[in-house]
């Protein structure tokens, strides 16, 4: 699942369509508690010349019925060495986040809340556009709930 949310600041250029691909040291995506994570992800799409700044971060956040809750355990700004504009450049923009897993919130997909888990990677633009870009990974093997069985009469 990937999440994408583009900024609400106005600009007079066209939009900007930036993909994001990231790789786990895991091939299924399944960590366990205390776990290293390292995730290297790469953007195309986009001018590097646009971009002031990227985020990366590894998060969980919580979705369905109640409030939501988030809480970020790895995060890093870097920003970006300001140039000169030059023909658009094909050159890709990666990075590498890595680090410990706690040991909760373990993911969960429950019928009325989810915990789900995601590195997450934020682009900023000139002029005050921004690009988020998540990417779910597992925490833990909790199995997903199921609705319980309507009453038999």
């Amino acid at each position: 699942m990937m999440r994408t949310a583009a900024g609400l600041a106005p600009s007079s250029s066209p939009p900007l369509s930036p993909q994001v691909t990231v790789d786990f040291n895991v091939d299924d995506g399944n960590y366990a508690p205390g776990d290293n994570i390292r995730a290297r992800y790469r953007v195309v799409g986009v001018d590097r010349h646009a971009v002031t700044a990227i985020e990366q971060s590894v998060a969980w956040y919580t979705e369905g019925k109640g409030e939501e809750d988030l809480g970020v355990i790895l995060f890093e700004r870097k920003p970006l060495e300001r140039v000169e504009p030059e023909p658009a450049s094909a050159e890709p923009l990666v990075g590498v986040i890595s680090g410990k897993l706690p040991p909760s919130p373990l993911s969960y997909e429950g019928v009325i809340v989810k915990i789900r888990w995601c590195v997450r990677v934020r682009l900023f633009f000139v002029g005050g556009r921004d690009f988020v870009s998540e990417h779910v990974f597992f925490l833990g093997d909790v199995p997903v709930a199921r609705p319980p069985e309507p009453a038999v009469s």
